[in-house]
């Protein structure tokens, strides 16, 4: 299958119901020493009928924040309707940068799941791995490879990975180098990599602004991996878990009028966060920081790509934002909240004078209410000067809703991470 095909068929598909999973006991840290080292937030497909794969290995690159002398690999079935076979995964470091899906040489490991090379993920649950033997250094990336043998509709994955990862015919899982028929920007069926590290994790739940919209393609420069390049040259051990989802709302699932073209796309928002908290917040090993980035959408998408009946207010939103806090707490995690960035002058019509009304009311609260245990304000970072609605045109990726490189590395440089030094 051509790249192109396998692309585009990742923009349709039959949508299931997903299960969530329950808190766990080990929120807040309480971990034995485990930590979220990369995080992806799994979503379901549009409708229509999902890509399949059939004996390809999937090699996927993720950049690590925490490193560790263990690792664990989570995979996710959270979105199908079926029990996903997978014959065999590996991991190893990766070698080269950019677009390289290679494997550094005497690093490969074989993944086991209760001691067996194969695995079967039931229909709506996640799969764990056993621990693996491999020394991660902090930052490094990995190369984490699943061989689908069977007939496997792709039914959860992570949409927008701004990744180029690898499928390759055949199991070459345990290759240094393969050879791809395809790139896709996507993962499938891998939501999180964990360490063995005490420092713990923080959690940022976002939209498309953290999940990198408009950064770079494999360059990592979405403003959590800045943040955690930021806590390696300061000594802090913590992992960045980024659970940032593009579309995301805070208060509504996706929900396109019927016969909108946002029906192809639509269900790679992902629920609502305070739907998918639990799940994506705090099932995270060593959860102990959670940073907070909602609400453009839940401004812009009424009358664009959802209902006008989901227009919501400020005060709706400060509602929503309450419950996050209270959850997170009642599990141990210290609150973050970050203001909301300007986006006047939008491409995708998100911007009125009363939602700007709404997004400022919003940002009072969080700056001012004392309700977060800490406030980053991202708004204030990259503002333009001379027109405070707008983003400053240097950290303007052109759309004049997402920063740049550059508006990430000046969202990361705003973090006081002082904050982030409590236990």
């Amino acid at each position: 299958m051509s790249t192109r095909r396998e692309i585009l068929a990742l923009a349709s598909g039959a949508a299931v119901t997903a299960v969530a999973l329950p808190t766990p006991a080990v929120a807040g840290g309480r971990d034995d020493g485990w930590a979220a080292t990369w995080a992806a937030a799994p979503t379901t497909i549009p409708p229509g009928p999902p890509l399949e794969l059939t004996g390809r290995t999937v090699r996927q690159v993720v950049h690590t924040s925490a490193g560790g002398d263990q690792l664990r690999i989570r995979l996710t079935n959270e979105f199908g309707a079926t029990p996903l076979h997978v014959g065999e995964v590996h991991v190893a470091i990766r070698a080269g940068s950019g677009a390289s899906t290679d494997a550094r040489p005497g690093t490969d490991r074989r993944v086991t799941f209760s001691g067996q090379r194969s695995a079967t993920v039931p229909a709506g649950a996640p799969l764990l791995s056993d621990p693996v033997g491999l020394s991660v250094t902090p930052g490094a990336d990995l190369v984490i490879s699943l061989y689908l043998p069977d007939r496997t509709p792709v039914t959860t994955l992570a949409a927008f990975a701004f990744q180029e990862n690898a499928i390759a015919a055949g199991n070459v899982t345990g290759a240094a180098r393969i050879t791809a028929t395809s790139t896709i920007t996507q993962y499938l069926f891998l939501s999180g990599v964990s360490v063995r590290s005490g420092a713990g994790t923080v959690v940022t739940l976002g939209d498309s602004i953290t999940n990198g919209a408009n950064t770079e393609t494999n360059a990592n420069h979405r403003w959590p991996d800045l943040l955690a390049a930021r806590f390696r040259k300061a000594g802090i051990g913590l992992g960045v878990a980024n659970v940032g989802v593009s579309g995301n709302r805070l208060l509504h699932d996706p929900n396109p009028p019927a016969g909108d073209p946002a029906e192809t796309f639509a269900a790679y928002f992902a629920q609502s966060a305070l739907r998918r908290f639990d799940r994506d917040v705090l099932a995270q090993p060593g959860a102990r920081h959670l940073v907070v980035l909602l609400g453009v959408n839940d401004l812009g998408h009424p009358g664009t790509v959802a209902p006008p009946s989901e227009v919501v207010t400020a005060a709706d939103l400060i509602a929503g934002h309450r419950q996050l806090i209270a959850r997170a707490r009642q599990a141990g995690l210290r609150t973050h909240g970050a203001t909301i960035l300007p986006f006047k002058g939008d491409t995708l019509g998100f911007f009125t004078p009363e939602n700007e009304r709404k997004r400022s009311a919003l940002n009072r609260w969080i700056r001012t209410s004392g309700e977060y245990d800490e406030v980053i304000d991202f708004d204030a970072a990259v503002r333009d000067t001379a027109d405070p609605l707008r983003l400053a045109p240097a950290y303007d990726s052109g759309d004049h809703l997402h920063p740049n490189d550059a508006g990430m590395a000046a969202m990361a440089a705003a973090i006081r991470l002082s904050g982030f030094q409590h236990p």
